[in-house]
């Protein structure tokens, strides 16, 4: 509850404080506006007026849940899944298109879409994502100017018997609504493990991007807003420290931005110490007090985007100077021009498994020499 309540009073923070000299900006501002906008919204509600307003989705199964001429923008997204299979977040994958395009400008097994990881629902809260119990809530405005496409597609082996969604949008009387308007992108990544480099000394010098976990690697014009990363520790001992380095239209070393600490890029400082969840920052998963088990944390860049006019290649250090062999997977959310860098392969759904076998096994007795 003081969780909650704290992150009530930094959303009104939000609202109030940044603008609050200013009273025609800031996020209740322009909502007295007449607009020129159609509402709409795809859902899964029976037409027949039936109890059940979900559709199922068999295994191996691709359901379209919008397909919608444009221009417009999807401004909501809520989902809540029931199925017999244990980590159908994981199986059960989100993509989406934009203005016909072939390849999607979303890919993303949707439990981490909506930033509950692992194939587990944990609930948490930031302001464009919202997850509480199986309840999942996007905020993200997604424009299009001719077309929206939204698949889910079951790649595991048990059908997913209730699947209830809205995706609420709305429909402009031309394109000049969202003609400087980027396109919606989001892309999962994972490296299970983490490759451990050769560490020389305790503070070994690593002055690049080399080897780092990589989160971004976009081609456009286009702003980076956020990531959500999460982390299994697959041994004892700390794997933060690892800086975040965001590489700007094919600069070099240094990059533009260069942090400081693996915490720090998430708001915290001195490692993690409890749960926490903030508009923008947060900790919302707490693994084990040694840093094994699961651990989630995220940070979104609305009020400071990452902007790049070419392209934009952003990692993070898994542990000081890649020392540390773990489960990292992320999610990232960017908005640029189309057409966009092509995706690399969803990692097939056998890989995208949690480590739920993983354990230490603490002995009684040190090793023999």
């Amino acid at each position: 509850m003081i969780g909650r309540a704290l992150f009530l009073v930094s959303v009104l923070l939000t609202c109030l404080g940044a603008n609050g000299q200013d009273n025609d900006s800031g996020p209740l501002a322009g909502i007295a506006t007449l607009r020129d906008t159609i509402s709409k919204r795809a859902s899964s509600f029976d037409p027949k007026g039936g109890y059940y307003d979900a559709i199922p989705i068999k295994a191996g199964q691709t359901v379209t849940l919008l397909d919608v001429s444009g221009p417009g923008s999807v401004k909501h997204f809520w989902a809540t899944i029931y199925s017999l299979s244990k980590y159908h977040l994981r199986e059960l994958v989100l993509r989406m298109y934009w203005d016909g395009e072939i390849d999607p400008s979303v890919e993303v097994p949707i439990g981490d879409f909506f930033g509950t990881g692992f194939g587990m629902y944990h609930s948490w809260h930031s302001m464009p994502l919202t997850v509480q119990g199986k309840a999942m809530n996007c905020y993200f405005p997604m424009p299009f100017g001719s077309r929206a496409r939204v698949t889910v597609t079951n790649e595991g082996s048990q059908d997913a018997e209730y699947f209830f969604y809205q995706m609420d949008y709305e429909l402009y009387p031309d394109a000049s609504k969202v003609a400087d308007k980027g396109r919606f992108h989001a892309q999962w990544r994972r490296e299970n493990p983490t490759q451990a480099m050769p560490q020389d000394g305790i503070h070994p010098l690593h002055p690049s991007g080399d080897n780092n976990f990589s989160i971004v690697d976009a081609l456009g014009n286009g702003q980076f807003v956020g990531l959500v990363l999460n982390v299994q520790g697959l041994s004892t001992g700390w794997w933060g420290e690892g800086d975040d380095m965001w590489f700007v239209d094919g600069e070099g070393f240094p990059p533009s931005l260069h942090g400081t600490g693996l915490e720090d890029y998430f708001g915290n400082a001195w490692g993690f110490q409890d749960e926490f969840n903030y508009p923008f920052i947060g900790y919302s998963r707490k693994g084990n007090d040694d840093a094994t088990g699961f651990h989630t944390m995220y940070r979104f860049h609305i009020q400071d985007p990452i902007y790049f006019k070419k392209s934009l290649r952003g990692g993070i250090e898994h542990g000081h100077a890649n020392s540390r062999a773990d489960d990292f997977s992320s999610t990232a959310y960017w908005y640029q021009t189309e057409p966009h860098k092509k995706f690399d392969p969803l990692p097939p759904v056998e890989k995208r498994m949690p480590n739920v076998h993983w354990k230490i096994d603490v002995l009684e007795k040190g090793l023999p020499d």
